[in-house]
């Protein structure tokens, strides 16, 4: 399981605060929060119930668990529940001092340092903040060692820890190590921590053999509660199992309680899943652009508090630390939803005047208006199709793609208006059953088949036929959906469509002929899911339409997976980092079997050294293997960074920005060598969490 690890991994570090335990939006714990799994002695090194803001800006030593209380940070509200951290400054330039950082007061290690540790202090002189970086994190002859002490509550564990980047030999962690655990009550259960394959490879074989080591897997085996979309909502409390939601109806006022990760669940209230998810598992995108909360509880369908609450109205809490549960009326949680139900959502107007079949690289001109030339081709094209062009336009010798087309809006109106269907349409959302929703998937799953049934314009057929048998006459063709309700920064659509590959040699209207794969491709623009969620946003379900995204089918491919070209864990910019999930073969990585994990990392691109920290390895290879080699997870990062910025002007107009990147590594066109091909980008919907240098008020 991906654990939303990397915000308490790493509590040290300027270039990064999402990273670090220590940046949060939420204020520290008020006075009296002393959390009792800490042991207290009978002196302290600090006025214990003074925390945070008001506290001593750092101490010498942590003689009690309160000096810890009055120092340290809490995580920012992706983390794990109950990681709390205290950075620390050994100063090698003056008699190795040990110093405990207030880490609310001071999130990042240079801001201390420069205030209490330069030259009006007698000491030497702090550089600016570019410099001590490039020094105290890379050097062999640094000033400061740097790193964190860590409390894992669900783990009750004590580690330290450096930047996963930091290049601090195994001699320099133990000196810190040691002083740390001659420093604190603690001590004697302190554990180091390695961040970062970096940390496994050259500094944890080097280490004397009296200081232990804790693993990840080993820190995170006992979490039992995982936070991924937080929030409060309402709602009748239920449980199913994941196959009972899977592509079937769930009402919206539901708070579900899932044996499993399903595959995919209609809108509801919240979920809750006994087994946990990836933050990019396709139901937390889902959740997170729904605006519902969403958990994993590892005793989900056994826990007390829920199964007494069964049946009945109830409010959930989620957030960052715990969740909380109560039973509520029914015109309590009505009041809620009418309270809290989203604001409508319009989508892009659909221009019908483009028929032609639009090559990739005709659709974008890279001499115009970059913003304005995708906001034009999604008109006409939609929004994957759209995006897919600019990813052609950035040049296939860093971002490689296939060859493609797109069918316009026009021909799926066409057959719409030509066969009936569009009048069909606008009677069945006349009815006045149609407000049922049971009534409505019924209708839907009879109207898709109408769609498919409905005979294809012949003229238009050839002209495809002829095009897919000239640009790929080898192979099978994938027609994938390019929405104006799909992939847009508001509205994801994540799911919501299901692209269809045709044979060429199969005759038509056979299943799985090219006219039977793109009817049924059409067709699933009114799938019962997706149309309750364009419902639950408010869109005018008469003003969406289907373009087609046409490329070769590569059915064999040697690893597949998702990014983010940016740091999901760090909003605020410092510590740039491109997050990833990657399985082998066509494995799915945000819809996974049940128990196969993938791999899942931060790959820091930006620092020197491309360290990768993983925070998941996969179920489907040998232990101490990866999905990518070094080459094939730097070619995947150059094509990230390409994209991040190329996307920039048209989507990252938000304080923070990132696009989410699928992405294959397949051998189909150069045998026994995998190659690097980009499938789609699209803007990530969701800004997650939010971060700050400082969590005090100015004075």
């Amino acid at each position: 399981m991906i654990l939303n690890l990397v915000l308490s991994l790493v509590a040290c570090g300027e270039g990064g605060t999402s990273t670090d335990p220590s940046l949060t939006t939420d204020p520290p714990p008020p006075p009296g929060t002393t959390d009792t799994t800490m042991p207290p002695t009978s002196d302290c090194a600090l006025t214990p119930g003074i925390t945070g803001c008001d506290a001593e800006v750092s101490a010498a030593a942590l003689i009690c668990s309160t000096d810890f209380d009055a120092l340290a940070s809490l995580p920012i509200d992706a983390s794990i529940p109950g990681a709390r951290s205290v950075k620390t400054i050994v100063d090698q330039s003056n008699a190795d001092t040990l110093t405990f950082m207030n880490s609310v007061q001071y999130p990042i290690h240079w801001e201390y340092a420069f205030n209490h540790l330069s030259a009006p202090q007698g000491l030497p002189p702090v550089p600016d903040l570019s410099q001590f970086n490039l020094t105290e994190y890379y050097s062999p002859d640094r000033r400061f060692i740097l790193g964190a002490v860590v409390y894992y509550e669900q783990a009750d564990a004590w580690t330290y820890e450096i930047a996963p980047y930091d290049t601090a030999d195994a001699e320099m962690v133990a000196k810190a190590f040691n002083l740390i655990r001659d420093a604190s009550w603690f001590g004697a259960d302190l554990k180091f921590h390695p961040s970062s394959a970096q940390h496994d490879a050259a500094v944890v074989p080097l280490l004397p053999s009296d200081i232990p080591i804790v693993t990840t897997d080993e820190l995170f085996a006992g979490i039992d509660f995982q936070p991924y979309n937080l929030g409060e909502t309402t709602g009748l409390l239920t449980f199913h199992s994941a196959d009972e939601v899977d592509g079937t109806y769930v009402p919206f006022r539901e708070l579900v309680v899932l044996d499993a990760v399903p595959n995919d669940i209609s809108v509801t209230a919240g979920i809750i899943t006994q087994e946990f998810q990836t933050p990019l598992a396709h139901i937390n995108v889902l959740s997170i652009n729904r605006g519902t909360p969403n958990m994993g509880l590892a005793d989900a369908f056994t826990n007390p508090e829920l199964l007494a609450l069964e049946g009945k109205w109830v409010r959930l809490i989620v957030d960052a630390f715990d969740w909380t549960i109560e039973e509520i009326t029914a015109e309590e949680a009505e009041a809620w939803w009418v309270d809290n139900s989203p604001d409508p959502l319009g989508v892009p107007a659909i221009d019908l005047s483009t028929r032609e079949l639009r090559d990739v690289e005709e659709i974008v001109d890279d001499a115009g208006d970059l913003k304005t030339e995708i906001e034009t081709g999604i008109t006409a094209f939609g929004s994957k199709g759209t995006n897919y062009a600019g990813l052609y336009d950035i040049g296939s010798d860093v971002v490689p793609i296939q060859d493609a087309f797109v069918i316009p809006f026009y021909h799926y109106n066409k057959h719409m208006v030509d066969n009936g269907l569009r009048a069909q349409l606008e009677d069945m959302l006349s009815r006045p059953e149609w407000l049922d929703p049971y009534y409505r998937e019924v209708e839907l799953e009879a109207f898709k088949e109408a769609i498919v049934a409905a005979p294809l314009d012949p003229v238009f057929l050839e002209e495809i036929m002829v095009k897919t048998a000239a640009m790929w006459p080898e192979s099978d063709t994938r027609f994938r959906s390019s929405t104006n309700a799909e992939d847009l920064g508001t509205f994801t659509g994540a799911g919501l469509y299901n692209s269809q590959t045709g044979e060429l040699d199969k005759e038509n209207p056979e299943e799985e002929s090219i006219e039977w794969a793109i009817k049924t491709a059409w067709s699933n623009l009114w799938n019962p899911r997706a149309y309750e969620e364009r419902a639950y946003y408010g869109i005018d379900q008469l003003a969406v339409g289907m373009a087609l995204l046409t490329t070769s089918n590569f059915p064999d491919e040697e690893a597949n997976g998702v990014a983010v070209t940016n740091n999901i864990y760090d909003t605020s910019g410092l510590e740039q980092a491109f997050f990833v999930n990657v399985q082998i073969e066509d494995i799915e990585v945000v819809q996974p079997p049940p128990g196969v994990l993938g791999d899942t990392y931060i790959h820091y691109y930006y620092t020197p050294g491309e360290p990768i920290v993983y925070l998941q390895h996969s179920t489907e290879v040998a232990a101490g293997d990866t999905v990518l080699d070094d080459v094939q997870s730097h070619d995947l990062a150059v094509a990230l960074d390409n994209i991040h910025k190329f996307f920039q002007p048209v989507y990252g107009e938000a304080s923070w920005y990132g696009m989410d990147v699928e992405f294959k590594f397949d051998d189909k066109n150069t045998p026994g060598d995998e190659k690097l091909f980009i499938k789609q980008a699209r803007p990530f919907p969701w800004t997650p969490g939010a971060s700050s240098l400082s969590t005090c008020p100015d004075e």
